[in-house]
């Protein structure tokens, strides 16, 4: 089975003075976690979805789904982590106490302020899942990447040639996730939040999806702003 995880755990604090979490403002006619959710809804390489949201907005996220989503019987809501890697050891547990798995069972983790991945990203995942174990969706730096071990005087400028942003679906084989996480100690757990960088630091192979520019992360109210434009230009497009 392949699943996907919906991480839709913050809390907008970098959003300005909306009270609402980022992927609950309204983007177009509804919600951007419902934007989201609708990529992974309809893609027929997705047999389950997790939302893993705050606890108090977990009534508020089945209200939504039924409402744009009425026949979404693949759709489960429940609580996210304190961070996110007990969001991603929240999904993993919930998949294996509901469902059977074997090594090919494989989970999909996406950020639910990124709705406009495309059906290729997910199904590149899946199948790079699958094969190597664990990937993550990245493109090329287009900006020179600047480094600095204090923050005030540059460290070292790498080769922007050799240099990717990464994006979200980050994929793995679950039972594979599943033994490295538990082999991470607390201190490690504490300050490794990218799931690909815990493969990385145990030396496991992460292989890398190209993404796309237009992917981008609703973080900031000007992320909002560019992302209605590039809504309005896919549905001009349609």
């Amino acid at each position: 089975m392949v699943f996907a995880a919906v991480f839709a755990g913050g809390i907008g604090s970098r959003m300005g003075n909306s009270e609402t979490p980022k992927q609950y403002l309204e983007l177009g006619t509804k919600p951007v976690i419902i934007h989201t959710i609708e990529k992974f809804f309809i893609n027929d390489k997705i047999d389950e979805i997790l939302v893993l949201c705050p606890k108090a907005w977990i009534a508020h996220t089945q209200d939504l789904v039924k409402k744009h989503l009425p026949e979404g019987k693949k759709v489960t809501v429940i609580a996210g982590g304190a961070s996110r890697n007990g969001t991603l050891e929240n999904a993993i547990e919930y998949i294996e106490k509901n469902y059977e798995t074997d090594e090919n069972t494989v989970i999909v983790t996406h950020d639910a302020v990124r709705p406009f991945l495309t059906h290729r990203i997910i199904e590149e995942n899946v199948a790079a899942a699958l094969e190597y174990g664990a990937c993550d969706t990245v493109i090329p730096a287009t900006d020179t990447i600047v480094e600095s071990a204090d923050g005030k005087i540059i460290s070292s400028i790498p080769d922007r040639s050799k240099m990717y942003q990464g994006q979200t679906p980050q994929s793995f084989r679950l039972k594979e996730l599943a033994r490295v996480l538990s082999s991470l100690t607390d201190d490690e757990k504490a300050i490794l939040t990218d799931a690909c960088k815990i493969f990385s630091i145990k030396n496991k192979a992460v292989y890398m999806v190209e993404g796309e520019v237009f992917n981008i992360k609703i973080t900031y109210p000007y992320d909002l702003k560019v992302a209605h434009t590039l809504l309005k230009g896919k549905e001009s497009d349609d």
